[in-house]
């Protein structure tokens, strides 16, 4: 999948830029499952009538109605209870586990892959439309931050890598991402519990942020310990990308109290999962064990460490 010079790529700079992954027919089936999501929800509440998929969120916004954790494909890092929405469906599983994408995956990390439980649903609605404290990193802008450092050190040796997945096309303008690309040898860097978590101030180079915008049905690969961002969606439209984490089978996912499972294996190919429902069953599961007892603080950083003073 990958030529030799965008592994270069990759490993020198943090990041790769690949065109045309998921196919559009692919992402209209993704399309076509959430607009029946949110068209169930959006008849639950008593809100103006709205048509399209874009008016029933900004309007389902608006009114405070929280569509956000219904469509995610994740459970929240605390407050987990028996009831606790999220979604997985068949479109989505099609798309985390096309063929193409993991192609990459193995071409940066080997044939034996597991489908990360780090992964998340990116629908951001137009800046303007935002409650001024909203600070969810999955619906505004995303802070500094390298995936690293923001699951549990027991991943911190973990061969991973992110697919940032377009959905719809991603501009300057509605709010694509921004990448410090590496400049030499990279470590974890200081993270602060800000509005999220983030990189602390003095580690970040504004002026050598690269921006990355992409058409619909791209992908971006990140490394670990690449810094990046996004910037504000400054448009009238919503900006909708998933990110879809994998790692070397056999190794700790950084939320080890969440369900994995191998997206490939050559070596023992009848241990890949293939079946959405299964998929589905084990995040039921895990919630139901979550919601009845305690479960692993996600927080690895302290506003007390010396770079967050």
């Amino acid at each position: 999948m990958l030529s030799t010079d965008q592994i270069a790529a990759y490993t020198r700079d943090g990041y790769l830029v690949v065109p045309d992954v998921v196919p559009q027919d692919v992402l209209d089936r993704v399309r076509a499952e959430y607009a029946g999501l949110l068209g169930d929800l959006y008849a639950k509440w008593d809100l103006p009538e709205a048509h399209s998929f874009e008016d029933k969120l900004i309007t389902a916004y608006r009114a405070g109605r929280d569509w956000f954790q219904p469509m995610d494909i994740s459970l929240p890092g605390d407050r987990i209870a028996a009831d606790t929405p999220m979604h997985f469906g068949p479109a989505v599983f099609e798309m985390a586990t096309h063929a193409r994408l993991l192609d990459m995956v193995e071409d940066l990390i080997g044939p034996e892959i597991t489908s990360n439980p780090i992964q998340h649903v990116r629908i951001k609605p137009p800046a303007t439309e935002l409650n001024a404290d909203e600070v969810r990193a999955h619906i505004t802008s995303t802070d500094w931050h390298q995936d690293r450092a923001v699951a549990l050190e027991e991943a911190d040796q973990t061969d991973m890598v992110t697919v940032w997945l377009a959905v719809t096309d991603a501009t300057i303008e509605n709010g694509c991402l921004k990448v410090q690309p590496f400049n030499g040898p990279q470590d974890i860097l200081p993270h602060c519990p800000k509005k999220q978590t983030a990189i602390a101030d003095q580690f970040i180079d504004e002026e050598g942020a690269v921006p990355l915008p992409v058409p619909s049905g791209c992908a971006v690969l990140f490394h670990p310990l690449v810094p990046h961002a996004s910037l504000p969606n400054t448009s009238q439209g919503i900006r909708w990308s998933f990110d879809l984490r994998f790692n070397k089978s056999g190794q700790p996912t950084g939320r080890g109290h969440f369900p994995d499972f191998i997206a490939r294996s050559r070596a023992n190919p009848e241990t890949e999962l293939h079946d959405w429902k299964a998929w589905r069953s084990m995040w039921e599961d895990a919630r139901a064990r979550l919601a009845a007892e305690p479960h692993i603080d996600i927080h690895r950083w302290t506003s007390d460490a010396p770079y967050c003073a």
